[in-house]
């Protein structure tokens, strides 16, 4: 397969740090997406906390890199102090990013690498010495995602034929990380190589993070996408419009179980009931080897208002009963494999995740 010589267009990068150690962190506001591009700058480490929060920035890799900055943030008006308050004052606010999202294991993946650069500056380092060392860990911390990105949409396009429907959920481009994206990756790659895909997109409720953010990527890409109700996923299949199911993870437990955007596991059971291949691609970051099994995965419970009053619309009883996991855990056995940096995770077990990793 060769590769395109004309480069295909590119959505904006999602986040951006301003300036040098005295900048600031520029974000897309990804909640206004589709229908306004609008960025936000957080100067405090309270609206870089409030962004993460707020779905702003999300998506695994992109919100540890939104958060490493946020160390950054956090420093950038420290006043001249003593080297041991200085770094009581940053691993206070390394704490604090920490209770942002708890599911999303690239948070606290990114915010332990910031801790580490943060304990290793010297004593003797000025203020502007110990803030250059952290934004330069920050940096490499996007710029280590971007690298990842682009390797697992290499591996990843190998598993997909020239002409094939896949299938993918939620939100996993450029928006979700630095640049290429995780599930999307493959796609932008088979692209890239001249490949002909049409993309099958999940709206994925109750936020609808497919028919917002990815269904906008795959416009700005011009790759051909059909934007489908997540209760339509199964038709789809048995009309065999899908050759394959691709979706992220935002903690993968030591034994290849992998929590997703609310809906993923349901993907897999149907992929299963019609012999579809069903992958997950995630970095090694997002591997959370002290969890032996999904079932130690910490779920995330969100607002009942995002599905009783969606976009600011009641659409439900008041006072109904409402249960809003964000995430649900789809177990190893229903994974063809997981697409990391490193290569393809098969068949999806501890023995070859380890291997793997070794």
């Amino acid at each position: 397969m060769t590769t395109r010589s004309d480069s295909p267009p590119r959505a904006p990068e999602c986040i951006v740090w301003e300036g040098d150690e005295t900048g600031c962190l520029r974000l897309i506001d990804q909640t206004q997406l589709p229908t306004e591009l609008r960025y936000i700058e957080c100067r405090t480490v309270e609206s870089v906390w409030q962004a993460i929060k707020r779905l702003c920035v999300r998506g695994a890799p992109a919100i540890g890199i939104a958060a490493a900055y946020g160390v950054c943030v956090a420093c950038r008006d420290f006043p001249d102090e003593s080297p041991q308050t200085r770094k009581t004052n940053i691993a206070d606010a390394i704490d604090y990013l920490a209770t942002s999202r708890p599911t999303a294991v690239n948070l606290f993946w990114a915010l332990e690498r910031m801790r580490k650069t943060a304990d290793a500056v010297s004593q003797d380092a000025s203020p502007t010495e110990f803030r250059v060392a952290l934004l330069r860990e920050a940096r490499c911390i996007h710029e280590d995602d971007r690298r990842m990105c682009h390797a697992i949409g290499r591996f990843g396009a190998e598993l997909i034929e020239d002409g094939w429907g896949v299938l993918t959920h939620c939100n996993t481009g450029g928006l979700a990380t630095s640049e290429y994206g995780t599930a999307l990756s493959v796609f932008f790659t088979a692209q890239d190589q001249g490949k002909q895909l049409h993309v099958y997109v999940d709206e994925t409720r109750p936020l609808l993070q497919g028919a917002r953010l990815t269904a906008w990527e795959l416009q700005q890409r011009q790759i051909p996408a059909t934007l489908i109700c997540d209760s339509m996923a199964a038709q789809v299949m048995k009309e065999g419009r899908v050759q394959a199911v691709i979706t992220g993870a935002d903690r993968i437990a030591a034994n290849g179980d992998a929590a997703n955007k609310i809906g993923t596991y349901g993907l897999s059971v149907l992929a299963a009931a019609h012999k579809i291949p069903f992958y997950i691609a995630a970095p090694h970051s997002t591997f959370d080897f002290c969890i032996e099994s999904g079932e130690d995965i910490p779920i995330e419970q969100r607002d009942a208002n995002e599905i009783t009053h969606g976009f600011g619309r009641q659409t439900a009883p008041d006072a109904v009963d409402v249960y809003n996991p964000a995430f649900d855990v789809t177990p190893a056995a229903n994974i063809c494999g997981i697409i990391t940096e490193r290569g393809v995770v098969q068949p999806v077990t501890k023995i070859s995740i380890e291997r793997l990793f070794a």
